[in-house]
């Protein structure tokens, strides 16, 4: 196309507004990076391709992600169909008009320079049924409005839409747009200089902790923990067990326990509810947001909120727990052990799931690893056994008053001291 107006389409890439198909695997800044990254490289393969006008018909703000070069029309209309026949209308200099997405960042410069002799307009279809490229001689609101978008048929649909006003249509080769975590993936494998590959390829080993958590306890991912060597630690990846009801060791437990009680890295709540259940008043604290609604939607009580911050009953608990290796919480047994002193009533006690390896006092940060291909940056965590815990406790007010343990799990008992 030597001589005509090339449009990209493109939303301002604003976290939470973009991409959002993505946030199945990635934050919606990770996935606003991404849009952007897609987006910068869109604009490149359009900088270079042959045209005598560049222009960005965008919804939202301009960015430094713009290169030199490049007209902006705001969108306008209400729907896609709309606002793709606005465009050509805004942008119509009396030459032919090709628009592109910001979804097909491995397009390269040359799919854009077809001749048009012969052909009324130009259609660059998608493996999931959309489309990349549509082309025109002169804008034509017909042609696009109440063409269905967004589904697994816009493509055929657009084209039986061109044919149907008599258009001799020229088909260019089809693309893969990138919606979602598999597009990406395939993106990055196939087109690894791409801007985008390389942002993906960055993310897919720094995924915060907590947005890997949230997808094992949404089911969407089987995660794991392991050490920074890459070996698994199961008793930190037992998603099922965590989610399951309370078992006999649980209750076994709990029957230790005098109310009220603070069970701290509460999770998906069996702890809360299975205290709840016995009436004894309880109350989880998670920092992940799916926890504490998982626990919610039990019926049991729960608080968003890190346990360093300022907690509810402070001083009056009868008991906190440390369940399922949460002493580890933040990576300083000590601290946590005297941020619990802090909040129990005196001679209350806190009950702490430890390691069943009495020695153990490993305070290796740990990496979760996604079944998706993610990995976490390191988090800080302990992983400690009872004579490891005992020192510990030494410098807090918690003094050791039962040490048991079940063919697999341990647990001590501490009580607060004046």
């Amino acid at each position: 196309m030597k001589r005509g107006t090339v449009i990209v389409i493109a939303k301002e890439p604003v976290p939470g507004r973009v991409k959002t198909r993505l946030q199945s695997e990635f934050t919606a800044g990770e996935a606003a990076a991404l849009a952007r990254a897609s987006l910068v490289d869109t604009l490149g393969a359009v900088q270079f391709a042959p045209a005598t006008r560049r222009v960005v018909a965008l919804e939202g703000e301009p960015g430094p992600w713009l290169p030199p070069g490049f007209e902006v029309v705001k969108q306008r209309g209400g729907g896609l169909d709309e606002r793709l026949a606005a465009a050509f209308e805004d942008v119509y200099d009396g030459t032919p008009m090709v628009l592109v997405g910001m979804d097909t960042p491995q397009l390269r410069p040359e799919l854009l320079g077809f001749a048009w002799s012969g052909y009324d307009a130009v259609l660059g279809l998608t493996e999931d049924g959309g489309y990349w490229c549509l082309g025109l001689r002169t804008p034509d609101p017909r042609a696009l409005l109440g063409v269905p978008m967004s589904t697994d048929h816009t493509g055929r649909d657009q084209l039986r839409r061109l044919l149907a006003l008599g258009l001799r249509v020229k088909i260019l080769p089809t693309l893969r747009d990138m919606d979602t975590p598999r597009d990406a993936a395939y993106l990055a494998d196939e087109f690894p200089s791409l801007r985008v590959s390389r942002l993906y390829r960055r993310l897919q080993h720094a995924a915060h902790p907590g947005l890997l958590f949230e997808q094992a306890l949404g089911g969407t991912a089987r995660v794991v923990a392991t050490g920074i060597d890459g070996r698994t630690v199961p008793s930190l990846s037992e998603v099922d067990r965590w989610t399951a009801p309370a078992d006999d060791v649980d209750r076994l437990a709990l029957s230790r326990c005098e109310g009220p009680v603070l069970d701290i890295g509460c999770g998906p709540g069996r702890i809360v509810t299975a205290l709840a259940e016995r009436g004894i008043p309880a109350l989880g604290v998670d920092v992940s947001p799916r926890a504490v609604s998982l626990t919610t939607s039990r019926g049991a009580s729960a608080l968003h909120r890190p346990v360093q911050d300022r907690l509810p009953g402070e001083g009056r608990w009868g008991s906190v727990l440390l369940m399922d290796g949460n002493i580890g919480i933040g990576g300083d047994p000590a601290d946590l052990l005297r941020r619990c002193a802090e909040l129990v009533r005196p001679d209350g006690l806190v009950l702490v799931e430890v390691d069943p390896d009495d020695d153990l006092d490993d305070v290796t940060p740990i990496v979760l690893r996604s079944s998706t291909g993610r990995r976490s940056t390191p988090l800080p965590w302990a992983r400690v056994g009872t004579r490891a815990l005992i020192r510990h406790a030494r410098t807090t007010h918690l003094h050791p008053t039962e040490d048991w343990r079940t063919p697999h799990r341990a647990f001590l008992t501490l009580r607060r001291t004046a």
